[in-house]
């Protein structure tokens, strides 16, 4: 089995390898918080993606997407309360020069001490720095500056005209687009509360210090459900949405007891929230969190027409009562996901002597469905009909075509990718029309006939 403390390591070297994620900008020596998904990273990605958009929009009612720009208007990021709240405290070595975000450098029970400050900046401050007195820089052991606040919004310029260029940001999340084209979207799609609006796109955050590969970024995706919901029912549908989600990230790993809930503290509360959960993974490095459930209110709606001067307002047609819709948030991250699942997934096996590590990801998941091979590649009857199925199967499905090596060595190389399935054309095939199908998980095979292969892997997907 695989130790806690190297899994990380495993993974960054499994994904370069393989294909799945690469360093950004590597070959100038890389950037950090950065990274580009390689082919297999960025199809596993796309089916997770795919996974996420079917279930919140086909099998919930009265659920429509988006896809909002990047930049909004900079007023949106002082109405949402970012320019203002989006801050961490930071520290720098006076030796190296080195950054760390102020509380990485604290033990739980410092950190436990904090919490009832966090919205009293002065307060929050002071106590911050007297932790900090006599701690050293983990780098190089230097003396540290004393924390000071740093917005972690990304800013850029627009303009064509040297200081005449206008200042925005890229986004700190993706939420606001959502916020931004409420109305547009209730009055297009005709749409009455309760409904929600879901969206997948990049957020920017200038991390002081990104780590742990794909956990902590500064460009990242999120996929995000708003719910908006008369005020009354607002606990209902948080309770719904909370056990939802709960239940949608179980679904998708091996080990459901690395899974949980836990409720934010009153110090851990975002500005706009009055109650939040956290979707939790237990990952190599302690319980991170996955996806945050928030009772947002009408935090968001009510400040962007303070700063608008628009009224997001509704009536009730039964009722006539007049409103401004609160909103339940559900918000997770699609890279925290990618790599949630391959912890999960991740396992070294030893198999007749010999190792294998296989990644035992949910065939909707996994980056290929299916693997064909010819049994001898030198034999043109066995290449013939394995590739005419593998031409028959990736008119519907990502399939792996292989006809190197040796058979264990292909079976090994599939089962590292995560491959569920392994189809293999041997001379049987040739006498009778069946072919070997072996499963990744169990190395069990059968054999089925090779027009049914296609229903199959439409069975055996569906049904996992």
């Amino acid at each position: 089995m695989t130790k806690k403390n190297d899994l990380l390591a495993k993974i960054v070297a499994l994904t370069k390898r393989r294909g799945f994620v690469f360093p950004n900008s590597e070959i100038y020596g890389g950037l950090r918080g950065f990274y580009d998904y390689g082919p297999l990273g960025v199809e596993m990605k796309n089916n997770l993606k795919q996974l996420w958009w079917r279930w919140m929009t086909r099998e919930h009612e009265n659920i429509v997407g988006i896809d909002g720009a990047i930049i909004d208007h900079p007023r949106v990021w002082e109405a949402s309360g970012h320019v203002e709240h989006f801050t961490d405290p930071l520290v720098e070595c006076q030796k190296c020069h080195h950054r760390f975000r102020a509380t990485d450098l604290l033990d739980e029970k410092q950190l436990a001490a904090l919490e009832g400050k966090k919205h009293e900046e002065k307060e929050y401050l002071a106590a911050l720095t007297k932790m900090l007195a006599g701690k050293k820089c983990p780098d190089c052991g230097g003396p540290l500056s004393a924390p000071r606040e740093f917005n972690i919004l990304v800013e850029a310029y627009l303009g064509v005209v040297k200081g005449e260029k206008q200042k925005v940001y890229l986004r700190g999340e993706a939420c606001q687009n959502i916020y931004l084209n409420y109305e547009n979207v209730r009055q297009t799609m005709r749409l009455k509360i309760p409904f929600g609006i879901v969206q997948i796109g990049k957020a920017f955050r200038n991390e002081i210090t990104p780590k742990q590969f794909l956990l902590r970024q500064r460009e990242f995706e999120q996929w995000d459900l708003q719910w908006f919901v008369n005020p009354r029912e607002m606990e209902k549908w948080y309770e719904f949405w909370k056990n939802e989600r709960l239940n949608w990230y179980r679904g998708l790993v091996n080990d459901q007891k690395k899974v949980r809930l836990r409720q934010h503290l009153p110090g851990e509360l975002a500005h706009y929230a009055k109650v939040a959960f956290d979707i939790e993974y237990q990952t190599p490095f302690g319980w991170k969190e996955w996806e945050g459930i928030h009772w947002r209110g009408d935090w968001d709606l009510s400040r962007h027409g303070q700063y608008s001067g628009h009224d997001f307002s509704v009536v009730d047609e039964k009722t006539g009562e007049k409103f401004i819709p609160w909103i339940v948030e559900t918000s997770g991250g699609v890279d925290r996901t990618f790599l949630y699942l391959l912890f999960d997934a991740y396992q070294e096996e030893e198999v007749k002597g010999k190792q294998r590590i296989v990644l035992r990801l949910h065939p909707q998941v996994a980056p290929y469905k299916m693997a064909v091979f010819p049994l001898l590649a030198n034999k043109p009857d066995l290449r013939r009909v394995a590739w005419q199925l593998y031409q028959e199967l990736k008119k519907e499905y990502l399939v792996a075509w292989d006809e190197r090596g040796n058979i264990g060595k292909r079976y090994f190389a599939q089962d590292e990718i995560g491959t569920p399935w392994c189809a293999t054309i041997d001379f049987q095939t040739l006498k009778d029309g069946t072919v070997t199908i072996r499963d990744r998980d169990t190395r069990q095979q059968e054999r089925i006939k090779l027009d049914a292969v296609k229903d199959w892997l439409k069975k055996a997907i569906n049904e996992k």
